[in-house]
C-alpha cells in the first residue's frame, strides 16, 4: 500500500505557505486548552483557584515550552552535528524535527516557574493538562503521517505502506501505532481515571508511565533515526530517554500517593 501522498503545504497566501505539521499543532493545543479548562470547571478550580488571564498566561507559556523544549532536545540528542553546521535550521520548525521528551521539560519547568511565580497549585494544575496532553501527541503524530517522516522499518504486514522518501520497501507504519497508543489509548485511560482521588501530580506521573511504556513498545516497530542508528544493542535513544520517563513515572506516582 503506498503511504498517502499529502502536500505538507495546507495552504499557500503568497509567500506564506501554511503547513499540516503546523496546523496539527494548533488542533492538539486548541484541544487541551479546551479539555484543561472543562476539567478546572468541573473541580471548582475555574475562578476559584485560577483567574481566565492567568490561565490564558499559563497556556501561553506552555506553548513557548513545548516548542522550545522540543526543537533544543531533537537538536541536542538527535541530530547535533547537523545543526552544528547549519545553525539557522533550528529555527525552521515547520520542518519537522521535535523531541517528545524535550517537548515535555520545556512545558514543566515553563509551568513550575509560573505556577510559583503566582502562587498556583502547580501540581494539580499539572495532573489537568497531562489528563489531555495524549490529544496533542496525537495531533502530532498525524503530523508526522502527512509529513511522510518517522516511517516504521521493513515488514510485510498487510497494512504495510510504502513512503516516497523511504525507498521501495513497504514499512510499518509506526506514525499512526505511536497516534492510537500514545495518544487515543493513553488520552483514555487518563479521561477516564480523572475523577480518582489521587495525591496531587498522581496523573502526571500515570502520563509518563503510559507514554514511555507505549513509546518503547512502538520503537520496535519503528525505524531509529539515520543519523543516530541504534544506540546500546537493539536500544535506540527513544527507548532509553522513555526508560527513565519510566522509572520516573513509577516513583512519582508512589510519592504522590503516599507523601505525608
Amino acid at each position: 500500500m503506498l503511504a498517502p501522498q499529502i502536500d505538507p503545504v495546507a495552504l499557500q497566501l503568497g509567500p506564506l505557505a501554511i503547513h499540516w505539521y503546523g496546523l496539527m499543532y494548533v488542533v492538539g493545543f486548541m484541544s487541551v486548552w479546551y479539555l484543561t479548562r472543562l476539567q478546572l470547571q468541573e473541580r471548582g478550580l475555574w475562578q476559584q483557584g485560577i483567574t481566565a488571564e492567568q490561565y490564558e498566561n499559563l497556556f501561553s507559556m506552555l506553548i513557548v515550552g513545548v516548542i522550545i523544549g522540543g526543537r533544543l532536545a531533537y537538536v541536542l540528542f538527535y541530530n547535533f552535528d547537523y545543526y552544528l553546521h547549519h545553525p539557522i535550521e533550528i529555527f525552521y520548525v515547520w520542518q519537522g524535527g521535535m523531541s517528545f521528551h524535550g517537548g515535555l521539560v520545556g512545558p514543566l519547568v515553563a509551568g513550575w516557574w509560573y505556577c510559583r511565580r503566582h502562587q498556583l497549585p502547580f501540581l494539580e494544575l499539572a495532573d489537568r493538562f497531562f489528563i489531555v496532553a495524549p490529544l496533542g501527541l496525537a495531533a502530532g503524530r498525524m503530523g508526522n503521517f502527512i509529513n511522510g517522516e518517522l516511517w516504521g522499518r521493513v515488514t510485510d504486514v498487510p497494512w504495510a505502506m510504502i513512503f516516497p522518501h523511504a525507498g521501495p520497501d513497504p514499512r510499518h507504519p509506526s506514525q499512526l501505532y505511536e497516534l492510537g497508543l500514545e495518544g487515543i489509548v493513553l488520552f483514555c485511560l487518563l479521561w477516564f481515571t480523572r475523577h480518582r482521588a489521587w495525591g496531587a501530580g498522581a496523573h502526571v506521573s500515570l502520563f509518563l508511565i503510559g507514554y514511555a511504556a507505549a513509546r518503547i513498545f512502538c520503537e520496535n516497530f519503528r525505524q531509529p533515526d539515520v543519523q543516530l542508528g541504534f544506540i546500546v544493542g537493539p536500544l535506540t535513544m527513544g527507548m532509553l530517554l522513555s526508560s527513565v520517563m519510566l522509572v520516573a513515572g513509577c516513583i512519582g506516582f508512589y510519592w504522590a500517593n503516599h507523601r505525608r
